[in-house]
């Protein structure tokens, strides 16, 4: 494989559709929320991503299969809005320069073809977080970033780089004549952070007017929730331990003789 390749494996021909990219980043923000969206709207898949500029290694899956790393696209219709969904999600981003741009080349050219009339790129916002996530916006329309910070977002800060496809995608778009936005939810970064997704789907749920269930990953917040309240526990324990000893050696007298 020389060169970014899609293969179709179930063809769709949407009037108008949206792309949502949700790769893996920071917090697996976008990752998380791209895939609770495939899984809660049942969408179907209708294509696959492969590059030579993903990450030089293979997936084994619970078979014991031999797994290329792939991006996928999704697909759901939308009966009730004329503005169907295409959904990506996949297990990399490319690793080099020329390689992110290919990839996102190649991604546009396909959401041409489906005549995809928005991108909205999903990822997370390293910082210390208070309260619930707050979603940073960026858009190539002012129309479009009005919209989203009427519906809760806050316009990202000038200068602000967005790092990988979540930019890169939706800087390109903007050269196809499609318009783009990027959602970024606050997170620590530092392990996988459904809360975060949740905050992402709130807003795009309201935005693009469709119904989600947030029973399942309520549940995996809960989960890393009380994971953080043990990391936090052991935490204090090691300072008090280590407080102790800092006493008991200062308190000890050495004779030299």
């Amino acid at each position: 494989m020389r060169k970014t390749t899609i293969s179709e494996c179930k063809e769709v021909k949407p009037e108008k559709a949206v792309l949502i990219e949700g790769l893996p980043g920071v917090g697996l923000v976008g990752k998380i929320a791209s895939e609770y969206l495939i899984k809660q709207l049942n969408a179907v898949k209708i294509a696959e991503l492969y590059s030579p500029h993903f990450p030089y290694y293979v997936m084994i899956d619970e078979n014991g299969k031999i797994n290329l790393l792939k991006l996928e696209f999704y697909y759901w219709r939308n009966n009730e809005e004329n503005q169907d969904l295409i959904l990506l999600t996949g297990d990399c981003q490319a690793q080099t320069v020329e390689g992110q741009y290919e990839v996102a080349e190649a991604i546009l050219d396909y959401a041409e073809k489906k005549n995809v009339r928005l991108v909205i790129t999903l990822g997370g916002y390293q910082k210390e977080v208070r309260g619930e996530p707050k979603i940073f916006a960026s858009a190539t329309s002012r129309e479009i970033l009005k919209t989203v910070v009427k519906l809760g977002a806050k316009s990202n800060f000038s200068g602000s780089p967005i790092v990988g496809i979540a930019g890169i995608l939706a800087g390109l778009a903007k050269f196809r004549g499609i318009n783009a936005l990027c959602l970024l939810a606050e997170t620590q970064g530092h392990r996988p952070d459904p809360r975060a997704s949740k905050s992402l789907l709130n807003l795009l749920s309201k935005m693009l007017q469709f119904k989600i269930d947030f029973l399942d990953l309520e549940k995996e917040i809960s989960k890393y929730e009380e994971l953080e309240k043990r990391i936090r526990k052991i935490q204090e324990q090691r300072i008090v331990k280590r407080r102790r000893q800092k006493v008991e050696d200062t308190e000890k007298i050495f004779y030299i003789g």
